[in-house]
């Protein structure tokens, strides 16, 4: 939909608004990304399409989510899943490698606000400046983890931790 040339008024301004505002005015709160997942995981006919548009759903409505993907563990290894953005060289990471590993290990959520400065990182985009890792874990048991990275420094916060650590639980009931 491109809303450049549609008259608006808003809180009692009126102009026009380009697809980029409206993007982010039109952004659902955490609470709606979490009821959408919820909805999705209810009608989802395979754990793999419930994350795949989970992962297209977060990319969708957080602009500063610049590649959203699901790793999934098996044996040793993170296997990526589905994944909205860039193609990245990692599709196979051992559990001793990278942030992604080291969050599966631990089983505990990292985030790291400048991937240059963090000598786990594991390069897959000369673009990309923060990332975090949020393991899905059902019973005690990492099953995958959820990773995003962002083109800016310090993009992650604790609301994102909070969205993307509820959204990890939804998908370990669902998967």
């Amino acid at each position: 939909m491109n809303l450049g040339d549609s008259p608006v008024r808003v809180a009692g301004v009126s102009g026009k608004l380009r697809d980029r505002d409206y993007r982010i005015w039109a952004m659902m709160d955490n609470g709606e990304v979490l009821h959408s997942i919820a909805q999705i995981a209810a009608g989802a006919p395979s754990g793999r399409s419930l994350m795949a548009e989970t992962v297209s759903l977060l990319r969708r409505e957080r602009p500063h989510y610049n590649w959203v993907g699901i790793y999934l563990l098996e044996g040793n290894e993170l296997v990526l899943g589905p994944f909205v953005g860039k193609p990245t060289p990692h599709t196979r990471i051992p559990l001793n490698k990278g942030i992604c590993g080291a969050a599966a290990s631990s089983g505990q959520t990292l985030i790291v606000d400048d991937v240059n400065a963090d000598p786990r990182y594991l390069a897959c985009s000369l673009e990309t400046r923060s990332e975090i890792v949020v393991p899905i874990v059902r019973e005690g048991s990492v099953l995958a983890e959820i990773d995003i990275d962002s083109d800016r420094p310090a993009a992650f916060t604790e609301e994102d931790r909070t969205l993307l650590e509820s959204a990890a639980e939804i998908l370990a009931d669902n998967l």
